[in-house]
């Protein structure tokens, strides 16, 4: 499971696809339980993208 989720493809979808959620979760859900989600998905997204940026600088088999 390890190696599945910090595969370039879910990084990037896990990145992008929270960034979304993050961004428009306020408007769909009203109140706390929005801003809450919206945070939650956030942090989500920032963890992706430092691993992404982490691991733009090894080479394959570094790894």
């Amino acid at each position: 499971m390890k190696s599945l989720l910090s595969s370039k493809p879910a990084l990037w979808f896990l990145f992008l696809f929270n960034l979304a959620v993050a961004a428009v979760a306020p408007f769909v859900v009203e109140g706390t339980q929005g801003l809450m989600t919206s945070v939650g998905m956030g942090v989500v997204s920032l963890g992706a993208g430092v691993s992404l940026v982490r691991g733009r600088g090894e080479t394959a088999d570094a790894r």
